[in-house]
């Protein structure tokens, strides 16, 4: 694949910089993004909240498919990282809330933790723009 055909997107988040990724990266028919927790800046939206994490961290993911014209009804595959198993039916909601008439594949799982331990959610997607 060509360097043309390999698309970045940053969104200014500090961590890009620090670890040397990019928030989106567009190959061929698909955009994946990267891991996206509730953040914006050093900002933590809806500390304690899972539901209210789950929904500022999709919005972001959304908003770097966004920078290649897609939006949710492009998604085709999604996986959540969340802190705690209590917080499944939260998450759940608020991933059905988006997704539920485009239906992306998913993937839940729960982990130790996250780098910072307000986290509750983290969210990937991978979105297809062909044809």
């Amino acid at each position: 694949m060509t360097s043309e055909a390999v698309r970045r997107v940053q969104s200014g988040n500090p961590w890009e910089e620090t670890f040397g990724f990019a928030r989106a990266v567009a190959a061929g028919d698909r955009v994946v993004v990267a891991g996206t927790t509730a953040f914006k800046g050093d900002v933590l939206y809806g500390e304690g909240d899972p539901y209210e994490q789950a929904k500022v961290a999709f919005a972001t993911a959304l908003d770097a498919v966004g920078e290649f014209g897609l939006g949710a009804e492009s998604v085709i595959r999604t996986r959540v990282y969340l802190a705690h198993s209590r917080d499944v039916d939260a998450v759940g909601r608020a991933h059905k809330e988006l997704f539920d008439a485009v239906r992306p594949v998913t993937t839940l799982l729960v982990v130790q933790g996250f780098i910072d331990s307000r986290v509750l959610v983290s969210v990937e997607l991978e979105a297809f723009r062909g044809q």
